[in-house]
């Protein structure tokens, strides 16, 4: 084909394109004329990127502190990306179903191998300082690592254990955002009072998550999963995508976040609680969050095993 039909074959799609959208292709086509080629930097926004951290003390390994959470964020938002794709596709394959899960456990492997950025790379002394600063804001009000809970299993998977009996598909989406699990980590359930670190995360993003909930209350990783036909959920490198993600986001990675935090909150150097007051020891061991996605991928001896650190 000579260049003169390619060119041809590519206005004619313009054309299709832009009729589409009612527009005129010859506007844009003169726009060309006057765009600036892209770059590197201002396709990233590098700029605007290199210049969101602000410490609030002169010491140098806040710094770190910031861009790994920092870093953490954008992971969390290419997890929910992939969850998008997944939950909002009607005509849901087996193998679109497990690259994507493979996708999201690969951002999670990373996020898990990447706790000695924090827990080598920070000095104790200046944590055990700048820490202090921090109060009451914790890494536990990170927004998009909720929403990843609410869209990869059904609530009652986040549920507290203790009030789980009363709890099922009706129960009204409030009262079952008020003994989500995470819930006990600031809030004293025989006064109903909370601690700053809930009041203000609940204030920030009570609304965004309720309405979450309610979006992925059907369409949720497992309701996707449990919606394919029989053959497909016996398919071993879907059911092992599914394994993996779940052990890797709610026993690996929480893992780590313990041993990184045990490290310099237990150092001595402080007074052993975390930034946000929660009883962190419980709040994040997997064994007593007894948090799980899938429950119905796994054996007896498996969830009675779930979090047991091994020597």
């Amino acid at each position: 084909m000579s260049n003169h039909n390619i060119s041809e074959e590519i206005l004619d799609k313009l054309e299709e394109k832009f009729r589409a959208i009612d527009q005129k292709t010859e506007t844009h086509l003169e726009g060309l004329l006057w765009s600036k080629p892209i770059t590197y930097w201002d396709y990233i926004q590098t700029d605007a990127l290199l210049n969101l951290q602000t410490q609030r003390t002169t010491l140098p390994d806040e710094m770190v502190f910031i861009m790994y959470h920092q870093v953490n964020e954008l992971l969390f938002k290419m997890i929910l990306w992939e969850i998008e794709q997944v939950c909002h596709t009607e005509k849901l394959t087996t193998n679109f179903f497990t690259e994507r899960l493979m996708r999201i456990s690969r951002y999670f492997d990373l996020l898990t191998n990447s706790f000695d950025i924090m827990g080598d790379g920070m000095e104790v002394e200046q944590y055990m300082k700048f820490r202090n600063t921090l109060t009451p804001a914790s890494g536990f009000q990170s927004a998009q690592y909720r929403l990843i809970e609410f869209a990869s299993t059904d609530l009652i998977n986040l549920i507290d254990y203790r009030f789980r009996a009363t709890i099922d598909r009706n129960t009204p989406y409030l009262h079952a955002f008020e003994h989500l699990y995470w819930q006990a980590a600031g809030k004293d359930y025989r006064t109903g009072k909370k601690s700053a670190l809930l009041g203000n995360f609940e204030k920030k993003y009570k609304d965004k998550f309720l309405r979450f909930m309610e979006e992925y209350n059907t369409i949720n990783l497992w309701r996707k999963f449990s919606e394919l036909p029989e053959e497909d959920r016996q398919n071993p490198e879907l059911r092992n995508a599914m394994r993996h993600y779940d052990h890797t986001v709610n026993v690996k990675w929480v893992m780590g976040h313990l041993h990184a935090a045990r490290k310099y909150i237990d150092s001595g150097h402080g007074d052993g609680e975390a930034t946000g007051g929660s009883d962190w020891k419980k709040y994040m061991h997997p064994k007593y969050q007894r948090r799980i996605f899938f429950p119905e991928l796994w054996s007896e001896e498996e969830l009675k095993n779930w979090g047991e650190e091994k020597v």
